[in-house]
């Protein structure tokens, strides 16, 4: 046989078929296998230390860890981008969903071996989402009108994401911290408000939720370090003598008396810009810059508190809890918007002294102290407590939850079972294959804390086939065992359990797409 035309450059590549198909489950089912230690309660973590610089990342968090990995595959890189979409778009379940797509897949191929095309599949994942998002919706809670079930809701769902976290020790602690910070930004799912201070020293049970706003920074030398009433300009400017700053300039003088009338003349530039500033009528001066000796001893004079070189994030969320504006001019002292807060005073956690402005304009702002042993205990703890954090934030918004611990997918795989009995065709095997992919979730749950899965997960099926729809797994006993859900609290927010189940079936459908994967080499680059 002669060789067939070739159409492709050199070097690249084409796979077809079904070795484009098995290439893409491959990689799927592969990061999935990654990642699924991590899910549930009894989920180990992963340390991840990087190559080039040696740092080392220890996390539970499958967004975290799918980031940091560089994969070659195609497929991987679609699963990889659906933990990063739920990451933003909820916060937490990045694991979940990636795990749930990797299942879809692996079932598929068990499919495309029987000689189901790939369009019946992803026909069948169709109407198997549909029948498992109807019956999530249906067996969805809403308490958003009794504020005491409400709040009690967030603790619970707090202390379910908390529970698969670095921080489930002492997850009453911080699902109680968490719950308090979000309830006070009144509804809004903007975080920023909420700040996360973290300093090593202590226990994480010392951490603590601070009403008010701290600033990482230091009181200038011989100022108030306790101010009441505060009135703060938020200024990004230069506080330096203004030099001559044009690059290479050089000043010739003919005498040292000349140099002192430059010196003079830089003085009196400094001082006439701290009067304009005082003119704002403030007491507290923040600068994004440094604040020199010179005009820092003015504002000392003035009984000003001036603070340099908070950091760009500092001061843009100081300007934004203290309902202040970022000044860099100082013509019009009436233009200019002061933030305003009760009090600012030194306080000490550990061995640092930081600056707490308390009584905040917004009165939503507050701080979030961590402590902990290490460097990458305090990481991965901000990065659980970003996940509940996110995750209560929306469930504010979108108030409804409904029951964790597997409860949920097999509520959804029992739906989705119904619906394979009244389809024909082929398209049933399908969404077989849905629900047994639902059902690997809690099977992974407890294969993770090490007990008999399969002997599980069957008391779990034959418990919702009796009607008993709030049961799930018990993971904290010994043995474990089928239990009420939500009795226990365990509870999960709606849209996240949405989001995965969304997420994860359009990745399974968009894989199963393809038929060929064609890699090209980059142009050479060509030196003129």
């Amino acid at each position: 046989m002669e060789n067939p035309t070739q159409i492709f450059g050199d070097q690249v590549t084409e796979e077809r078929g079904e070795n484009a198909r098995l290439s893409a489950f491959v990689g799927a089912i592969a990061v999935g296998d990654l990642v699924k230690t991590t899910l549930g309660p009894k989920g180990m973590d992963k340390i991840l230390q990087s190559a080039s610089t040696g740092e080392i990342m220890v996390t539970n968090d499958g967004a975290t860890i799918l980031k940091s990995i560089a994969l070659d595959n195609a497929a991987a890189k679609v699963l990889v981008n659906i933990s990063k979409v739920q990451d933003d778009e909820v916060g937490d379940g990045t694991t979940s969903v990636t795990v749930l797509s990797a299942e879809l897949l692996r079932e598929a191929e068990r499919l495309v071996d029987q000689k189901i095309h790939p369009q019946t599949i992803i026909d069948g994942y169709r109407i198997a989402s549909h029948a498992a998002l109807a019956a999530l919706e249906k067996a969805a809670v809403n308490n958003a009108d009794n504020k005491e079930k409400f709040r009690q809701d967030l603790v619970s769902i707090a202390r379910t994401t908390l529970s698969s976290k670095v921080l489930s020790q002492d997850r009453e602690h911080f699902s109680e911290l968490a719950t308090d910070a979000v309830l006070r930004l009144k509804g809004s799912t903007n975080l920023n408000n909420i700040q996360i201070i973290k300093k090593a020293g202590g226990k994480l049970i010392d951490s603590y939720l601070d009403e008010g706003f701290i600033l990482d920074k230091k009181i200038g030398v011989n100022q108030p370090k306790r101010l009441e009433n505060a009135k703060i300009l938020v200024a990004n400017t230069a506080m330096d003598t203004d030099k001559i700053k044009i690059f290479g300039a050089r000043v010739k003088v003919d005498s040292t008396g000349k140099l002192a009338e430059l010196e003079r003349a830089e003085k009196q530039k400094m001082k006439e810009k701290v009067e304009k500033i005082k003119a704002h009528g403030i007491n507290c001066f923040v600068n994004r810059q440094l604040i020199y000796n010179y005009p820092e001893q003015l504002f000392a004079d003035a009984g000003i508190m001036s603070i340099e070189h908070a950091d760009f994030d500092g001061i843009e969320r100081l300007a934004l809890v203290t309902g202040g504006e970022i000044a860099s001019t100082f013509d019009h002292p009436d233009t200019v918007k002061l933030g305003h807060c009760d009090l600012i005073e030194e306080i000490i956690i550990g061995e640092d002294t930081l600056i707490r402005f308390s009584g905040v304009a917004a009165g939503e702002a507050c701080t979030i102290v961590i402590r902990g042993a290490t460097e990458q205990l305090l990481d991965e703890a901000e990065r659980s407590l970003h996940d509940a954090l996110s995750v209560l934030s929306q469930t504010v918004v979108e108030t409804r939850t409904v029951l964790g611990g597997g409860c949920s997918e097999m509520l959804m795989s029992k739906a989705v079972e119904n619906a394979a009995q009244n389809t024909p065709g082929k398209k049933a095997l399908a969404i077989e294959a849905f629900g047994r992919a639902l059902r690997q979730l809690p099977t992974i749950l407890a294969d993770n804390a090490g007990f008999d899965s399969s002997d599980l997960v069957a008391k779990l099926r034959a418990a919702h086939h009796n009607g008993m729809s709030s049961s799930g797994l018990d993971l904290t006993t010994p043995g474990g065992k089928i239990a009420d859900m939500r009795e226990l609290g365990v509870i999960e927010s709606y849209k996240l359990k949405r989001a995965v189940v969304n997420s994860a079936s359009e990745a399974a459908e968009m894989l199963l797409r393809v038929d060929s994967i064609v890699r090209s080499k980059p142009r050479p680059r060509t030196r003129h």
